[in-house]
């Protein structure tokens, strides 16, 4: 069965460096979209940043020139680094793999999620 398990969560001062990993089990690394999202007390679980096919990425403003999302195909693993963090960062992050069809849809049959890591930003 299918599985993602992140790790590298944790406690970090105010412009320091975390790197998330997303580790995929069973035939799913050749979907087409792969991203991280996170979720704050309160708020709502937003998109963080994307890979689909083809190596395209896509930021949330917050993050952009701060956050790097990239991909380890033959360890099937996905990865965030995260640098000059802020406590605004501060969430449970989740790794999603899935297949999108052309029109945007996600497929729900192929939409995994892991189980989240907590990345907390304080002094």
């Amino acid at each position: 069965q299918a599985q993602l398990v992140e790790s590298g969560g944790g406690l970090v001062q105010p412009g320091g460096s975390l790197r998330l990993s997303c580790a995929a089990t069973g035939d799913i690394f050749g979907l087409n979209t792969m991203a991280w999202y996170r979720q704050a007390p309160g708020k709502q679980r937003e998109l963080v940043a994307s890979i689909v096919d083809g190596g395209r990425t896509n930021y949330a403003d917050s993050v952009k020139g701060r956050f790097t999302i990239t991909k380890d195909t033959a360890k099937k693993t996905l990865y965030l680094q995260m640098n000059s963090l802020k406590p605004e960062d501060t969430a449970v992050y989740h790794c999603n793999i899935a297949r999108y069809y052309i029109t945007g849809v996600v497929d729900l049959d192929n939409d995994y999620w892991g189980q989240g890591t907590q990345v907390t930003v304080s002094s």
